[in-house]
């Protein structure tokens, strides 16, 4: 009977400890459940919107995952005013979406100060501490475009490049970066900026590029630093009765964009930089941090580049 009391007890500790290990959702920490803040810096454009729903998606997979998703509305001092009131509800850790914003020094060190770790997504601030960055090569992206739009365009030609903003936007600047360096360097094209900025809209990329019309009415290409912007100047075209004359070439894998290029329109080719594939990520890097796993500090995410071969491949993914 002795053996049997010991027999049963060794096996009601093993099935104990393999419980406690499942409770963790794989994540190592041997904590029950986590609460992690998002702190978006603003929710208005379908890139961020989507960055969002995506890490909120992803926790529910974990099985202990509570998400606190928050919205500055582009304000840097409510982003602020936001993570104080995540650390004031005992988060695990906070995710910061910065969207265009070039740094926000009170938010980082409002986390450090609290010892929780500080996960950046898409954006990279350009001062503070933070525990773990995930992202593209947004110099690479306009580069694939650059690279397109050469063996697209063999005879060359004026092209027009619509940029977000402002002006000191890191993420805009080495796309647009990107992509001059491979057309400045073939003198069979000629580049035209933009001098207003899109604002990162469809509605702004419309209005520039009638701008850009108006002065250059013989483009045959145009560049735009995402696919919202580069929608609207399609729109644009159109209106002027210029498709067939003008092409686009974008950034970011944006649904619309990845239609207009399956079907066969002027828009030719994007590069994507996912907010789904960036914002799963971001939740497991959290995850595996809290875990007390080492990780990188920073993770590029691959920017492939789309084009009409490929379009349909990643237009649900």
């Amino acid at each position: 009977m002795k053996k049997l009391f010991i027999g049963l007890l060794a096996v009601g500790l093993a099935l104990s400890g393999c419980s406690d290990e499942g409770s963790g959702g794989g994540s190592g920490g041997g904590k029950d459940a986590y609460t992690v803040g998002v702190a978006n810096f603003l929710l208005s454009g379908p890139y961020f919107s989507g960055m969002d729903a995506a890490i909120a998606a992803q926790a529910k997979t974990k099985g202990n995952v509570k998400i606190v998703s928050t919205d500055a509305g582009g304000d840097a001092a409510k982003l602020a005013a936001n993570v104080e009131d995540l650390l004031s509800k005992n988060v695990d850790a906070i995710i910061i979406s910065g969207g265009p914003l070039e740094s926000a020094p009170a938010a980082l060190n409002a986390i450090k100060a609290a010892k929780k770790p500080a996960i950046l997504v898409d954006r990279k601030f350009a001062v503070g501490e933070y525990t773990s960055w995930i992202g593209p090569d947004n110099e690479a992206i306009g580069k694939q475009d650059g690279e397109f739009l050469t063996k697209r365009l063999t005879g060359g030609g004026k092209v027009g490049i619509i940029k977000g903003g402002p002006a000191d936007n890191s993420i805009g600047l080495a796309r647009t970066n990107g992509f001059k360096s491979v057309l400045s360097s073939n003198s069979k094209f000629t580049l035209v900026e933009a001098p207003d900025f899109g604002n990162w809209g469809s509605d702004g990329g419309l209005t520039v590029m009638e701008g850009l019309l108006a002065k250059h009415p013989d483009l045959v290409a145009v560049f735009c630093e995402n696919d919202a912007m580069c929608l609207g100047a399609q729109r644009a075209i159109a209106d002027a009765g210029k498709t067939g004359q003008i092409v686009l070439a974008g950034v970011d894998g944006q649904a619309e964009a990845l239609k207009a290029i399956l079907d066969g329109t002027n828009y030719v080719v994007t590069g994507l930089n996912s907010p789904n594939v960036i914002g799963k990520l971001a939740l497991d890097r959290t995850v595996e941090v809290l875990g007390g796993a080492q990780v990188e500090k920073d993770t590029v995410v691959p920017s492939p580049q789309i084009t009409k071969d490929n379009a349909a491949q990643y237009l649900n993914s």
